[in-house]
């Protein structure tokens, strides 16, 4: 349940990995589906996280026995907050079981930039989603796809 919660709010939310493992059960508002990170600089933005994430992370907290505040524990008795190195190495041990390679984190925020941007998001909403100061670096994580630009090229010059 805790893989399951930890990978959905990685791909609804594009938020930075280091802005997840400082997460409280207390930061997510669970009826405006959003939570409030603390970025680089210690700015904070808001969030949002959708239905699917919003029903993992419910069943994940309930079935959690300890008294820990943090969002995602470790799953042995002490119940640690996890850190950047445990997600990593956790993400990774269920992408080579699922037969992807070289999954991690930062690849979730890729993922969510250009799925938004090939959606049809504005590329300054992505950018406050994401946390980034210029818009040159969002551009950056979007991935242009060839067809939506072809459609695109047909809607707005043909």
């Amino acid at each position: 349940m805790r893989d399951l919660a930890l990978i959905d709010i990685l791909s609804s939310t594009g938020m930075r990995v280091g802005e997840l493992v400082r997460l409280d059960i207390s930061d997510i508002n669970f009826q405006d589906r959003e939570c409030i990170v603390t970025g680089k600089g210690n700015k904070q933005r808001p969030v949002y996280f959708d239905a699917r994430a919003k029903l993992h992370l419910q069943a994940y907290l309930e079935s959690r026995t300890d008294t820990n505040q943090a969002l995602f524990v470790s799953l042995d008795k002490n119940a640690h907050r996890m850190n950047i190195g445990g997600i990593e190495t956790r993400l990774r041990v269920i992408g080579n079981k699922a037969g992807i390679s070289k999954v991690y984190p930062h690849k979730f925020r890729r993922s969510f930039a250009t799925l938004a941007i090939d959606k049809g998001m504005p590329i300054e909403q992505v950018q406050k989603l994401l946390g980034h100061s210029r818009i040159d670096t969002t551009m950056h994580y979007a991935l242009v796809n060839q067809s939506n630009v072809k459609l695109s090229h047909r809607k707005y010059l043909e």
